[in-house]
């Protein structure tokens, strides 16, 4: 609606006199354009400032005023103006035809001015409260895309920071979280068209997944130093208390979720995989002994992302193997380790894994601050004795 003093209305019409008769009756509360013909009208109404109200005869020579008004609703920067015909067809289906075509109201020739007035009156009063809640919408559609970029972004940076103080107690870098998370889209994606996956791996589901991933080792935690720590090979005691870090984990997650009073789509995938990352397809994995289809998918995907990242990868305490070799003991899991056809996903795409591998390999800078901060954890007080 014209907001800098009163409403602009077009009047179309191939009849000089008519024209006049409708802009005499309007001068008073309203400015007016001029159209003698279809094409010029809709020339005006395209422009860029825009008529408030189109009054439209039918009869006129090229364009009719039928052809006129479909053209006006069926472009989106016109369609929410409100065409009046006025039109000396007086037939009942002429006026069933001129509200088909969108028009919002019908009056026949000779015109009331009262009628006509009141009319004009009532469609731009409905108008300026269209445009009212159309901009209303619109406001509050920015407002919930701020909202939901405010929501999307805390998740995130709880995640990442969750993640963060996991990965600094253990031996793996910040880039192995941005890794495995980069595995595991890229497999899910690969398979999302597969007969057992598709209905599971939607795009949504996908990116929960890559957003979820990072909090696989959270429960890491919760493992005494000593344990965490020890360079060499866990005593049988040592292990198991290394393996309550999936447990660790997913009560940990619980509790945070709890604590928020609702339930979290992408909380609920973490949850999943904290816990059972470390099963295995033949039921030979921790902590619960599952075995196949009972791993869910979400756990399954990180299971192989975690095991070639954890092959190719350097570590404090030790040097990465060879891709290939990598490649080569994820495809002599297949079927005991991981699910058959998420190796076979993950031979189609090996190159995609290493150059995700390659592109965030850590690097001296990276290891030797590793080193520097368990050594702070080890040994806190410059003494020589562990946590």
């Amino acid at each position: 609606m014209n907001t800098q003093g009163k409403p602009t209305i077009l009047v179309v019409d191939d009849t000089p006199d008519n024209i006049d008769v409708l802009c005499a009756l309007l001068e008073d509360d309203y400015r007016t354009k001029i159209a003698v013909n279809g094409e010029r009208a809709l020339k005006i109404a395209n422009g860029e400032a825009k008529p408030d109200l189109i009054l439209l005869d039918i009869m006129m020579p090229g364009m009719s005023g039928y052809d006129v008004c479909k053209a006006l609703k069926e472009n989106p920067a016109t369609r929410d103006i409100p065409v009046i015909f006025v039109t000396a067809m007086s037939e009942e289906l002429d006026e069933q035809l001129g509200f088909s075509m969108g028009a919002a109201d019908y009056l026949t020739k000779p015109l009331s001015a009262p009628i006509v007035l009141a009319r004009i009156k009532t469609q731009l009063s409905m108008k300026r409260m269209h445009d009212f809640l159309r901009d209303q919408n619109k406001f509050l559609e920015h407002e919930v895309e701020e909202r939901t970029r405010e929501v999307t972004a805390l998740q995130d940076v709880t995640i990442h920071a969750m993640a963060s103080l996991a990965e600094t107690r253990d031996s793996e870098t910040g880039n192995h979280i941005r890794r495995t998370s980069l595995y595991v889209k890229a497999l899910a994606q690969k398979l999302r068209h597969h007969p057992r996956f598709s209905a599971f791996l939607t795009e949504k589901t996908i990116q929960l997944l890559y957003k979820s991933a990072p909090l696989h080792d959270i429960g890491k935690v919760g493992i005494p130093d000593r344990i965490l720590l020890k360079p060499g090979r866990f005593e049988p005691h040592e292990m198991e208390i290394m393996k309550t870090h999936t447990t660790l984990g997913r009560d940990a997650i619980i509790a945070a979720e709890r604590e928020l009073g609702l339930s979290v789509d992408f909380l609920h995938f973490a949850k999943e995989i904290a816990y059972s990352h470390q099963e295995k397809w033949d039921g030979s994995g921790y902590p619960e002994g599952l075995a196949g289809e009972a791993i869910p998918i979400s756990a399954r995907l990180m299971a192989v992302a975690d095991v070639y990242d954890a092959l190719i990868s350097r570590r404090v305490y030790k040097e990465p193997i060879p891709h290939a070799d990598a490649v080569a003991t994820i495809a002599k899991g297949r079927g005991s380790h991981f699910d058959p056809d998420m190796v076979d996903a993950f031979l189609a795409i090996q190159d995609e894994m290493r150059a995700i591998a390659q592109r965030y390999a850590d690097s001296e800078d990276d290891i030797g601050e590793k080193r520097k901060r368990l050594a702070m954890f080890a040994d806190p007080m410059g003494n020589g004795e562990g946590a």
